[in-house]
């Protein structure tokens, strides 16, 4: 279905709950259609508004708990998100993607160990460069660095062409002052995109820590002009002719 399909459907179901008004306990289905073709045409406010009403209703069906989830993650409500994510496995969904979701949540709350279970329970089921990617955040963030380097090696065995797991290699090596191995790991994230605005930027700082001002300097431009805007307060800091 196209945008005018969902917004057809939506007005078909708010012609039905009008005629309805919502009397007895089985119209507030229609409610929860009406709450997927809102977030299905990305009116999120008024599908948040319509499942809310729903939850209210049937506080102990899972599935719209994960719709107000998703409608969380389009409103940026990590909180929301949780909230509902765990609701939803609480009333018995155990889908993998779900537990995933909840790690990925507590990983960014700062829950650590609870977001490490969650990886390491999924990765049993099925591994991929993203999961072990996230699961280095985690054991980094634990101060396991050791296992934070595992697990990125692994991700990029699982799959040479994710930059996430080179990335964050390189950004490890420069807080742990290796800035020769940066080098190396953000040179591969660029081989899979020249102009990778993340990659250039922590490149830069590198080579200017290796006293490679020239080249360093020339990333951080390079960074800049992809759109990562972070890499302007570096210019200023060691690319000072830059600003001359």
């Amino acid at each position: 279905m196209n945008r005018q399909d969902f917004e057809g459907a939506a007005k078909l179901y708010s012609k039905i709950i009008d005629e309805s008004k919502l009397k007895e306990k089985s119209n507030f289905k229609v409610l929860y259609k009406r709450a997927v073709a809102y977030y299905s045409e990305q009116d999120f406010d008024r599908a948040l508004k319509d499942v809310g009403q729903f939850i209210e209703q049937f506080p102990e069906s899972a599935q719209p708990r994960i719709l107000r989830a998703l409608i969380g993650r389009q409103k940026q409500d990590e909180a929301g998100q949780l909230t509902d994510v765990q609701k939803a496995i609480d009333l018995g969904n155990s889908n993998p993607q779900l537990i995933y979701w909840r790690g990925t949540l507590l990983l960014a709350k700062g829950e650590y160990e609870n977001a490490k279970k969650d990886f390491l329970n999924i990765k049993q089921l099925n591994d991929d460069a993203e999961l072990e990617t996230n699961l280095a955040n985690t054991y980094r963030a634990l101060e396991k660095t050791d296992s934070a380097f595992a697990c990125l090696n692994k991700a990029i065995v699982l799959d040479v062409n994710y930059p996430a797991s080179y990335i964050y290699a390189g950004v490890y090596c420069i807080e742990d002052e290796n800035f020769p191995l940066a080098v190396k790991y953000l040179d591969l994230a660029l081989r899979l995109n020249s102009e990778n605005h993340t990659a250039l930027l922590y490149k830069g700082i590198a080579l200017v820590k290796l006293e490679k001002k020239d080249q360093g300097c020339s990333c951080l431009q390079k960074a800049l002009d992809a759109g990562e805007e972070d890499a302007a307060d570096y210019l200023k800091e060691f690319c000072y002719d830059v600003f001359k």
